[in-house]
């Protein structure tokens, strides 16, 4: 199963790259599969690539998913 993790838009590159951040975490993403991307923007990111762009309220339920299925693994230990 692959994830794909929405990270926020911090500043646009040169060269269809991007510094986007999740969690206060920031890291270099590839923009070569998305057209149109500006900081601010929310992005799906997958083995270092943009590959969706997603808004506030799906970026927000996807992080919530993903935060309840972190805890629920966690319990389990």
């Amino acid at each position: 199963m692959c994830i794909a993790w929405p990270m926020c838009v911090k500043e646009v590159l040169p060269g269809k790259e991007c510094i986007a951040e999740l969690d206060g975490i920031s890291r270099k993403i590839s923009l070569r599969l998305l057209d149109k991307v500006e900081v601010g923007d929310h992005i799906l990111v997958h083995a270092g690539y943009a590959i969706e762009k997603i808004d506030l309220a799906a970026a927000g339920e996807q992080l919530r998913i993903m935060n309840e299925l972190k805890q629920n693994l966690t319990s389990l230990n």
